[in-house]
């Protein structure tokens, strides 16, 4: 007998113009011309290292990863980011699902991140019609078109809408199950989703006036793989209706592979992951172990890629020591504990996002 579970279509969903929003794209944008504000000797000495790095790895033709947690988008560092990408410097950005969900609410109104404590009591976080339903449409169309979780996103922002296939065309792919089951399994998705919910068949516009500061949108349009990395249940995405597990877990394991295959080239290649305790390590070190694995196979190993991570949190320890004792409260960092133990050359930097960003553009476009 399976438990009693939550009806989401219950609840009292209210459109996203309702939402008081703490952030504004356009006033609160972060100019690529402004300077950095800390000017350390360490922080100058490391963001020049980090260059470095990236000059020798755009030479051997290596990777240059960006991850990040939800604050950098959340920060309105999007042109910084942006330019970073157009210019050539990033060959792969990773972000979580609400990164995700900040960048695509920037693009469709401008604002975003709601009060957390003042909804929560009126029932009403996360709680929202269009985030909810256009998200999650993006992802279910999305994964029967064979793409990743931040590609679907992504394309649904910069070509202005999605496309909504035929139930006749569903039905007869699911009944051709054994050609594709992936995509049969796919389509049975859809297929359920259009029905719940009444979806016309044809091209739904979705209309994004403020695209210019959307970071998937960019990376889908410059074919940069931009990947998501959610969780079930951490994103308000899934207070919806419309959200389906199914489609979320198939858009997001083609994103871990897809990051996965980039790790599976970071021989002389960069890696920086900025404000991201959980899910940057996490999924690295799966996909490190995956890559060496294959390597070893053919007699390989990958020893010479470059790890920075940034995070406001002052360090206690030097990891150059190698890993504190268990006893240290340093060990139960994630973000540093992990990268700490994955080989290469790991460089911790205490900073703010924006400042490392602007900073690392900023020098790097010297070089363009």
């Amino acid at each position: 007998m399976p438990y009693p579970r939550f009806d989401r279509t219950h609840l009292d969903v209210k459109p996203l113009s309702e939402r008081y929003n703490k952030v504004n794209i356009e006033k609160d944008q972060i100019p690529i011309t402004q300077k950095p504000s800390n000017n350390s000797e360490i922080f100058n000495k490391v963001v020049n290292n980090t260059v470095e790095r990236i000059l020798k790895a755009k030479e051997k033709n290596a990777p240059v990863i960006l991850t990040m947690g939800a604050h950098t988008i959340k920060n309105c560092m999007a042109p910084t980011i942006i330019k970073l990408m157009e210019e050539g410097w990033l060959t792969h950005l990773a972000t979580n699902g609400a990164g995700i969900i900040h960048d695509w609410e920037f693009a469709y109104q401008g604002v975003s991140s709601e009060d957390v404590k003042a909804n929560v009591d009126k029932g009403q976080f996360g709680i929202w019609e269009e985030t909810g339903k256009y998200i999650n449409l993006a992802i279910v169309v999305g994964a029967f078109e064979d793409k990743g979780y931040g590609e679907s996103v992504g394309s649904m922002i910069e070509n202005g809408g999605v496309q909504i296939p035929t139930e006749k065309e569903m039905e007869q792919i699911v009944k051709d199950y054994s050609a594709d089951p992936e995509k049969a399994a796919a389509a049975l998705d859809l297929l359920d989703t259009i029905r719940k919910f009444d979806l016309p068949s044809g091209w739904m516009e979705i209309q994004f006036p403020y695209k210019e500061y959307c970071v998937q949108a960019a990376a889908y349009r410059l074919g940069i793989p931009f990947t998501g990395h959610p969780m079930i249940g951490h994103d308000i995405i899934y207070t919806h209706p419309l959200n389906h597990g199914a489609a979320i877990g198939r858009a997001a394991l083609r994103d871990f592979l897809t990051f996965a295959n980039q790790i599976n080239q970071l021989e002389n290649g960069v890696y920086m992951s900025v404000g991201s305790a959980v899910m940057s390590p996490m999924i690295f070190e799966k996909s490190l172990s995956m890559a060496q694995n294959v390597h070893i196979q053919k007699g390989e190993h990958i020893d010479n890629h470059y790890m920075l991570i940034v995070d406001l949190a002052k360090s206690t320890w030097d990891w150059a020591d190698g890993e504190p004792p268990d006893t240290d409260p340093a060990y139960y960092l994630r973000y540093l504990k992990t990268f700490s133990r994955m080989g290469g050359v790991m460089k911790y930097l205490s900073a703010d996002n924006r400042d490392f960003l602007l900073a690392l553009y900023q020098r790097l476009s010297e070089h363009s």
